[in-house]
């Protein structure tokens, strides 16, 4: 039987940060289900820095299919949990679903990888409060007003939460994560 990662996104997710790990996990063995508001497919953005601009600008970006509902998930059934960034985390933080599955992780203290507007869920579900993260720098305030410290760096480990600032810190983001989901759940 296959190892399971969950992913939770949606629409306006920054493409990079949902395949990148999706396809990464899966070249390690694990199975790995995207869960979205709804089975769909869904659209994703790209992010990118350009000069002139004060902030990223967003582009159209990739589809992909969504294997199954927030509130079909069984949360028991995964191993680990992958948060990534991009705009979705924005509206994803007020689903009751999005939030229950969120919680299940931190209690059950499986793995957690979140990235860039990632901790926006992880806020809303109440589990960030006294631990230590990295985010898209811009939301160092929000981390702080859910009581955690923000760190700026590209793999930051607490405990089993590893967090990055955006998708240019993906090869340290998710060398730290895969070293704790070996350890904690080896793919078959």
């Amino acid at each position: 039987m296959a190892v399971k990662v969950l992913l939770i996104t949606g629409d306006a997710a920054e493409s990079l940060e949902v395949l990148y790990p999706y396809q990464r996990l899966r070249e390690e063995g694990y199975q790995v289900d995207i869960a979205a508001p709804s089975r769909k497919k869904l659209r994703f953005v790209v992010h990118d820095f350009e000069d002139g601009f004060d902030t990223y600008t967003e582009k159209p970006g990739y589809t992909w299919p969504a294997d199954l509902a927030f509130s079909e998930v069984d949360p028991a059934q995964y191993v680990a949990l992958v948060i990534p960034g991009g705009r979705a985390p924005e509206y994803l933080r007020n689903d009751a679903d999005v939030q229950r599955i969120t919680r299940h992780f931190f209690e059950a203290e499986k793995p957690v990888a979140q990235i860039c507007h990632g901790p926006q869920i992880t806020a809303a579900a109440g589990v960030l409060a006294g631990r230590t993260t990295a985010a898209y720098p811009a939301l160092e305030p929000d981390v702080r007003a859910a009581g955690a410290d923000y760190r700026d760096g590209e793999a930051v480990v607490d405990g089993v939460l590893v967090s990055a600032r955006a998708w240019p810190d993906h090869p340290g983001w998710l060398r730290a994560f895969l070293e704790i989901l070996r350890t904690k759940a080896p793919a078959a």
